[in-house]
């Protein structure tokens, strides 16, 4: 899982204390148990609590570029970086580590923000420009990993859950009753609100960049729909319902084995429904790896499905 956390004072006032990012760190030890990784340059301090999945004796975070100027901590996977890396090599750069961790650093430096665009992964981010003194935050396209972050007194500090940013010392717990009254309506409060006054997250899809005292957030991603679709779609040729299942199937099969890409062994939350039946499933199926799969049950008759998930596991012969 892992978690980032960090804090970049804007008006470089003073050096950020070691101690403070230690404190974030270990209200998040929990995503990142295996290591801990701290960065200090100055106005800014970087903090990665990790679970090693890929590359576990070299994919130590922080990581720096060949020469120092770019430093990032990472929370999620970029699942096609073993697709980038021989492009980017072929481009100069040169790698210490076999993690995609370093690939999504130099795909930066190659690409700025546009690496996004060609990243298939679940990812939350932080890159510090030694050379620019910026810091680069950014959010997958649907936010499956989070990212927080507050504007509070001239500084700037994020983490991959509220907790961290609390425990920084420089943001206090303030209930916003906006988003409280969200919460109770949505059932979560409207992106970049939280529940807490002066902390929001960076949306899905979005990055944010701070430099030079300024901050300014961007969408780098939106979901698009064809322009007239009735018509667009009224001139394509009609598909049958097999030539969509067989798409569809394809896709869903790519995508589970993509996911599988890991060091250690992985596993799958089978919960009797049908998206985790249907993804345990694939990779049961269609790949050679060992799975384990893990269900939640209840006491309660009205919550329960662990016959489901017993049938299931029976069925495809998991553990």
């Amino acid at each position: 899982m892992c978690g980032i956390a960090g804090i970049f004072d804007l008006e470089n006032r003073a050096p950020v204390a070691e101690h403070d990012i230690r404190q974030m760190l270990a209200m998040i030890r929990h995503r990142g148990p295996d290591e801990f990784g701290i960065y200090l340059d100055g106005p800014v301090g970087l903090g990665s609590a990790r679970l090693s999945i890929i590359d576990l004796s070299t994919g130590q975070q922080p990581i720096g570029n060949e020469d120092g100027t770019l430093w990032v901590v990472f929370n999620g996977e970029i699942f096609n970086y073993v697709e980038l890396r021989p492009e980017l090599e072929a481009k100069g750069h040169r790698f210490a580590t076999t993690s995609d961790t370093e690939v999504l650093l130099h795909a930066y430096e190659e690409w700025g923000p546009r690496c996004m665009e060609r990243f298939n992964g679940q990812f939350a981010f932080a890159i510090w420009n030694t050379r620019e003194q910026s810091l680069f935050l950014a959010r997958d396209r649907v936010g499956v990993r989070p990212l927080f972050y507050a504007i509070k007194d001239g500084a700037l500090v994020f983490g991959s859950e509220i907790k961290a940013i609390l425990a920084s010392g420089r943001v206090s717990a303030e209930i916003d009753p906006t988003r409280l009254e969200q919460i109770f309506t949505y059932w979560s409060p409207i992106s970049p609100g939280t529940v807490f006054r002066d902390i929001v997250d960076v949306p899905p899809g979005h990055y944010l960049l701070a430099r030079n005292g300024s901050v300014s957030v961007k969408s780098y991603w939106e979901l698009t729909f064809s322009e007239g679709t009735a018509d667009a779609l009224s001139r394509k040729p009609a598909r049958s319902a097999e030539e969509y299942e067989e798409t569809l199937s394809s896709l869903l099969v790519d995508a589970a084995k993509i996911r599988l890409r890991a060091d250690v062994p992985v596993g799958a939350y089978l919960s009797g429904g049908l998206d985790s039946s249907i993804i345990a499933s694939v990779i049961r199926n269609f790949t050679s790896n060992r799975l384990d799969t893990f269900s939640i049950a209840f006491d309660d008759a009205n919550f329960d499905e662990s016959a489901f998930q017993k049938q299931m596991a029976q069925f495809l012969g998991t553990e």
